[in-house]
């Protein structure tokens, strides 16, 4: 129990792919949070009709859980 334990810790990432997995995060959230503010935010500074809005809202949204599903693949095929 323990011995597989330490084998996993002696797995761990080195500081450029950690840095590099949460730099993903980050934008994962960034591109979500900016779609669904063109969305639901009637103020935003964009003259854009609302199906058009909806479009790169959703758009966005799409883009972001891509590059999420990306980014765990990537780190899984790192680990191994």
């Amino acid at each position: 129990m323990f011995s597989s334990r330490r084998s996993q810790n002696e797995k761990q990432k080195s500081l450029q792919q950690r840095f590099l997995f949460v730099l993903g995060i980050v934008f994962f959230l960034l591109y979500f949070v900016l779609g669904m503010m063109i969305i639901f935010w009637d103020e935003l500074p964009l003259s854009l009709s609302h199906n058009r809005r909806i479009a790169l809202g959703v758009l966005l949204i799409g883009y972001s859980f891509l590059r999420f599903i990306r980014l765990i693949q990537k780190n899984k095929s790192n680990d191994e």
